[in-house]
């Protein structure tokens, strides 16, 4: 199973990079304010693929952040609850005679 992953992860390596070397055109980008940048196709490709990844991840920071502070106050408010003493119950009153006995 192991010479089959990394077979795969060849494979899928050498698509890449013959995706990588057909696309070696030159684009340009033309910025709002007049600006121009002008790269290989890829290389613009693998930079908003990048920038993308990055903003996911900014957007997902938050949410992760809003979870742990959930939990923390889960985890407090459950310390509280456990730290409790429990009630005392009333002592156990065993029968005079085990219940099979009777007749």
């Amino acid at each position: 199973m192991r010479y089959f992953a990394w077979f795969i992860r060849i494979v899928l390596f050498l698509l890449f990079l013959a995706f990588a070397i057909k696309n070696t055109d030159a684009v340009v980008m033309n910025g709002l304010l007049g600006g121009r940048w002008e790269s290989p196709l890829i290389v613009m490709l693998l930079l908003f693929f990048v920038v993308g990844v990055l903003l996911g991840v900014m957007a997902m920071t938050f949410h992760v952040i809003g979870v742990k502070r959930e939990l923390a106050e889960t985890r407090k408010a459950l310390r509280l609850y456990t730290d409790r003493p429990e009630p005392k119950q009333a002592d156990r009153v065993e029968p005079a005679e085990p219940l099979d006995a009777v007749v």
